[in-house]
Formats: C-alpha cells, sequence, structure tokens
C-alpha cells in the first residue's frame, strides 16, 4: 500500500485528492493547522467513513511554519509521495497580508523540501514530491498562451512567494536528486471552492439572489480574463506527475480564457436572472496590480501525462451554481425556522 502526506488537506483541492489516492488504495495522511474550531468540512465525509477509506486516512497536527514538526510527521508517516498544497492561496488577501504569505507560502516549501530530503538521508527511502505551483507566477505575461518557459513577471505578493516555491523545488530537484514535480495550475474550482474566491463568491450569490436572501453582489474587475477548470480534474494530473520516472514541470489548464464577465452571465443564466440587476463594481476589489489574462497551454501535460481537462467552463458553472442553490436553499429553511443567519451582502471577501 503506497502512503502519501498532504499538506493542505482541508482545502478544496486537498479534499478531492484524498478522494482519488483513497480511491486508488492509499494510505493517505493529512497535515492540519491546529486551531480552537475545527475546519475539516471538506473531507469529514471520508475521515468518519467507518469503512475501509475512512480508516486510510489519518490526520496530523502541523504547520508550514514549523520545519521540525513536519520531519516528524514525515517520520510517523513514512510517505512514498508528499503533496505540498498547504498555503494562503488568496491573490487579494496576500496584499493585506504579505509577510504571513510568503512565509506559508515560500519559505513553507522550502521548510516541507528540507525535511523530505532529511528524512531521505536518514532512512535512504525515497520519496516524489509535488509542488503546487501556480499561473499567478505569469502575472503580466509575456506571451499568451502562457507555457513551461514562458518567463515569470508576479504581480502580487502571493505570486511572488509560488515563484520562490517554485524555484526552490527545482533547485532541490537539481541539487539533491529527488523526485519533485511542480504543477503550474491555472484557475479551478469547484462547489468546495473558497467562497471568497471570486468564482464561488459569484455562484453563492446567484443562489441567494435567487431566493431572495440576497440583494446585490459586489465584484472588482470584471474584465480580468482567466482560464477555469473543475479542481476534480486538476488533482489527477498532481497525480500523474508522481507517477512518471522523471520529473518535471507541467502547466495544467483547459486551453480556453473567458472574462469573469463571462463567468457572471453563464452562472446567473442559470437560474434565469439578468447579472446587470444585481452586480455592482466596488474598487475595494481592485488589486493594486492586476493580472488582466491567464490562458494556459496544457499541450506538455497532455503528450507526457496523458491529462487533458474535460470539464467546460460552462459545465463548471452550472456544477457549481446547482450546489449553491441548494445550499440557499438549506439557508432559508434556518432563516424560516427563526435561525439567525449572518449578513452576507456581497461585500465579503
Amino acid at each position: 500500500m503506497k502512503k502519501a502526506i498532504i499538506t493542505g488537506i482541508t482545502g478544496q483541492d486537498g479534499s478531492y485528492l484524498t478522494e482519488l489516492l483513497l480511491a486508488k488504495g492509499y494510505e493517505v495522511h493529512g497535515i492540519v493547522r491546529r486551531s480552537s474550531t475545527f475546519n475539516t468540512s471538506r473531507i469529514d465525509h471520508i475521515y468518519q467513513d467507518p469503512h475501509e477509506k475512512g480508516a486510510r486516512l489519518k490526520l496530523h497536527y502541523g504547520d508550514l511554519s514549523d520545519g521540525n514538526g513536519l520531519l516528524e510527521v514525515i517520520r510517523k508517516a513514512e510517505p512514498d509521495e508528499v503533496y505540498n498544497l498547504g498555503a494562503q492561496s488568496h491573490v487579494r488577501v496576500s496584499f493585506d497580508q504579505p509577510v504571513y504569505t510568503i512565509d506559508t507560502v515560500a519559505t513553507g516549501t522550502a521548510r516541507l523540501l528540507e525535511a523530505v530530503r532529511t528524512f531521505q538521508e536518514q532512512t535512504g527511502k525515497a520519496v516524489r514530491f509535488y509542488q503546487a505551483s501556480s499561473s499567478e507566477m505569469f502575472g503580466k505575461v509575456a506571451e499568451v498562451p502562457q507555457r513551461e518557459t514562458t518567463p515569470f513577471h508576479p504581480r502580487s505578493p502571493y505570486g511572488c512567494a509560488k515563484v520562490f516555491a517554485h524555484a526552490i523545488t527545482l533547485n532541490y530537484r537539481e541539487s539533491y536528486g529527488m523526485h519533485a514535480s511542480c504543477g503550474i495550475l491555472f484557475n479551478h474550482e469547484s462547489p468546495r471552492r473558497g467562497e471568497t474566491f471570486v468564482t464561488r463568491k459569484i455562484t453563492r450569490a446567484v443562489g441567494r439572489i435567487k431566493l431572495g436572501l440576497q440583494k446585490k453582489l459586489f465584484l472588482g474587475n470584471l474584465d480580468a480574463q482567466r482560464d477555469w477548470g473543475f479542481a476534480g480534474e486538476y488533482v489527477d494530473a498532481m497525480w500523474r506527475m508522481l507517477q512518471q520516472e522523471t520529473p518535471g514541470d507541467f502547466v495544467v489548464a483547459t486551453g480556453t480564457m473567458i472574462p469573469v464577465r463571462r463567468f457572471c452571465e453563464l452562472a446567473f443564466a442559470r437560474l434565469d436572472l439578468d447579472p446587470m440587476d444585481f452586480i455592482e463594481v466596488d474598487p475595494r476589489y481592485f488589486r493594486p496590480a492586476e493580472v488582466e489574462q491567464l490562458l494556459g497551454d496544457p499541450s506538455k501535460a497532455m503528450r507526457v501525462l496523458g491529462w487533458k481537462a474535460t470539464c467546460s467552463v460552462e459545465s463548471l458553472a452550472a456544477m457549481m451554481v446547482d450546489a449553491d442553490l441548494e445550499l440557499a436553499r438549506r439557508e432559508q429553511t434556518l432563516r424560516n425556522a427563526g435561525h439567525e443567519l449572518p449578513a452576507m451582502t456581497g461585500h465579503d471577501q
């Protein structure tokens, strides 16, 4: 039985990757931060499963700011594969918390790589490492579409931190012979996406507006263009990278780009609503340095990994709206029963 460690297991990608690995027979070890409240909602359905899959999921307290703690988890789990998905991953928030973002995303990756290297050196066991790189590294793009050889020009503290994490992973691969691969993932969404990310913010608002629970949706730059895919498919590309004989870097994307405005149209149309009746542009959501367009060229992933995105952005928007409409219905039921719900004006981000 293969063993894998996932940082960021409680996030969107972590939960989908956990399901994938368990389905393939892995024992999965997740690293979670200790806090006063539980944040495991995305994996509770697995962890609480009394059958085989639940038994093969094990959680450990740890933090990317604690290198010794990471090494201790690795020693306990003795993994074959390590997937580094943990991060402060909100681009807009990274402008407000640049140092924290850099510590978790950049320095945290270095700590994890060093823990893996130390474990390999002490035990002689080979560990394959996956680094979650990001299309935000391209920033002010030098070419369209972006591919593995496109120069980086990050436009946010998050993007800058991801460039360092990407480079240090390459450095450990070349310096120590580690099987370390980087997936340069373009925007990938799902019903499990955090509610402060723009696509989920939109689909969450659509469901609530349809049921009269919300009146307006406040957004920033509607003209920013992105390559949006389904996160449930993208984790398969992560796994495929670590099954290759030779490590490498791969762009993971759909190869199709649309503006935020168009995603709004798709989402609102799903419930027969006109987005212009409900959307207002709020300058508070503009980034200090905007990334205008991101479009990935996934041809290397298709050729080497045999991976290809199959979920269209239209299907993705419909999937997310349907899930959030059901969530809004549950909210409405609670409200009708007299429960007080938190006010969601669309300003929350």
